[in-house]
């Protein structure tokens, strides 16, 4: 019986199965096989191909903006929508209206609000009509340092209001029996939150941080469609130099660093797998 439930399982999985065979195994696949070999032909050249891409002056750059992004944007996020979570579970009557304001922003359009945000930062926009009021000169603000500052406000804002309901749902797992048994043995609010709530968020910590981090890579679009092939230095990442390099069919140079790419992924989510273990084992 269990030999034929175990095939009948296999059966119900061989299409999910061929499905990411086809499109992501075996694509992937021949990623690795072409970053050892020319972009035209089959001649293998080793690891060259990964040198040229480590020592290509863009590539450093990109990752050291990408990088910055994802460690300032992450704990940004990760504090705001946690906060806020706190409060609302503390509102449990205005709950429901204030998820459906936070989660607005994630049905807006990305070609709406390159629209809107043009409006504001661009030379003549409403940002620096406003300053002229006050005498204050205006910027092209897409094209200074102020431009990384906009796309991380523009990444808290798409994604707040999600990471918050992820929260919740997180927050809604403590059972309040914890909290009333803390309260009558004399616990304030904050040991409640130190010894009964922090203990208790470190598996959807992990896991918001996760989709977090995914969602960090998707607004390379609102970059993109702002400020083009070339935006400011402070913007231009890895998605950009990607953009750049499968425009100009410099394959070779893509495979390599689709590969490194997914190796640092890789070693990374199995770092936070090894340290949820220990947390859990604590």
């Amino acid at each position: 019986m269990k030999r034929k439930e175990q095939k009948a399982a296999y059966l119900f999985l061989l299409p999910s199965l061929a499905g990411t065979a086809i499109f992501v195994l075996i694509p992937f696949a021949d990623v690795i096989r072409r970053s050892f070999l020319k972009a035209v032909g089959n001649t293998f050249v080793g690891f060259e191909n990964y040198r040229d891409v480590l020592m290509n002056q863009a590539f450093r750059e990109a990752v050291l903006h990408t990088v910055k992004f994802l460690a300032v944007c992450l704990p940004l996020l990760l504090l705001f929508s946690f906060g806020t979570a706190l409060m609302l579970c503390r509102l449990p009557a205005a709950k429901a209206f204030f998820q459906t304001v936070f989660l607005l922003p994630m049905a807006v359009p990305v070609a709406s609000l390159v629209v809107f945000w043009k409006l504001i930062f661009h030379g003549n926009g409403l940002l620096n009509e406003a300053l002229q009021l006050f005498e204050f000169e205006g910027k092209e603000w897409m094209s200074t340092d102020a431009a990384f500052l906009i796309l991380v406000f523009s990444y808290i804002w798409k994604n707040l209001g999600y990471d918050i309901v992820l929260w919740i749902a997180a927050l809604s797992g403590v059972g309040e029996e914890q909290y009333e048994a803390a309260k009558v043995s004399g616990a304030g609010s904050w040991e409640c939150f130190r010894y009964i709530t922090l203990p208790q968020m470190k598996a959807g910590m992990v896991m918001i941080g996760v989709l977090s981090f995914v969602n960090a890579f998707r607004v390379f679009r609102e970059a993109y469609l702002i400020a083009g092939d070339y935006p400011h230095e402070s913007i231009y990442m890895l998605q950009h130099l990607f953009n750049n390099w499968f425009t100009k069919l410099d394959i070779q140079k893509m495979s390599a660093g689709a590969v490194m790419m997914a190796a640092a992924v890789s070693v990374l989510l199995c770092l936070l797998e090894r340290w949820n273990e220990r947390q859990d084992a604590v």
